[in-house]
């Protein structure tokens, strides 16, 4: 991805705390078994993991003192800010062509082990996530080297395709989506409601394409096997390929994010046409 003279974003946040602990780049294989059967009952992470990260710590978002940044750090928070603020530009316009304003979301970045967000405190281990309660993204950049170690997500497009999929949650959110799929999963069964939530899910996928899309028409953005790197990542992190590593077995009916198939389709499906309107089909009867 060219990144070289690009606009960097000032709606990220950097909260760089005392560090130590168990953090997400340095996790052990049982802790990322953890992370991944958790998500595949759809439970909180940080629930299974608070025996290896510790309490959570009131301070450790806020108040704890400051560490030096490290050359990769900061060079992973630059990538950080071009990418953010190359999805305020695309979805800046993209909401005005349908008569809409983007209110662009803060991204923090953390280094503590514990965040404390409006969801709740969360454990650096659970990956990136987006908070509507305060319609923050957060992130952990240590997650991009167990993209790369623990499942085979490489290259810097892949990070990309994380953060815009996470920044996708907060276009979901303005737009109505994630307030539709809370109605669903409050009256449904189990089974519908982890269905809701990878309609959700796929729906974000769909979202960071429209991003790549608009992106290299905006700025040409792209460089040769950029889009492989996203689709990677995008096939590394569906639920059968997760299950089958974690289990050895495949339950469908358990799925919350979708199939590596189903992943990386939504967000070819968004990189080629770059179209808003069929968001509305991954919660249609004829589906996308």
């Amino acid at each position: 991805m060219r990144v070289q003279g690009e606009r960097e974003s000032e709606n990220v946040e950097i909260r760089r705390g005392r560090g130590g602990g168990v953090k997400a780049g340095a996790m052990g294989g049982g802790a990322l078994i953890l992370v991944v059967i958790a998500m595949l009952l759809g439970l909180d992470p940080s629930q299974l993991l608070s025996g290896l990260g510790g309490s959570p710590d009131s301070s450790a978002s806020a108040g704890s003192s400051q560490v030096q940044a490290t050359p990769q750090q900061l060079e992973a928070e630059k990538f950080v800010r071009v990418v953010v603020a190359s999805t305020e530009d695309v979805w800046t316009e993209v909401f005005r062509q349908v008569g809409e304003t983007y209110k662009v979301p803060t991204v923090t970045i953390f280094y503590d082990d514990m965040v404390r967000t409006a969801c709740g405190t969360q454990s650096s281990q659970v990956g990136p996530f987006y908070c509507p309660g305060d319609r923050h993204v957060y992130l952990d950049t240590n997650f991009f080297v167990t993209m790369k170690n623990r499942l085979g997500a490489h290259g810097d497009f892949a990070q990309a395709y994380v953060i815009a999929h996470e920044v996708g949650h907060h276009v979901q959110n303005l737009l109505g989506y994630s307030a539709k799929v809370d109605q669903m999963r409050s009256r449904g069964s189990a089974e519908e409601q982890n269905k809701a939530s990878v309609r959700l899910e796929l729906q974000a996928d769909f979202l960071a394409g429209v991003w790549a899309h608009h992106a290299q028409k905006l700025r040409n953005i792209l460089e040769q096997g950029d889009i492989e790197e996203a689709m990677g990542a995008a096939a590394a992190v569906g639920d059968d390929k997760l299950q089958r590593e974690a289990t050895g077995s495949v339950r469908p009916e358990s799925f919350t994010h979708g199939t590596s198939e189903q992943r990386m389709k939504a967000f070819k499906l968004g990189l080629q046409t770059g179209d808003l309107t069929k968001a509305a089909d991954f919660f249609s009867a004829k589906g996308f």
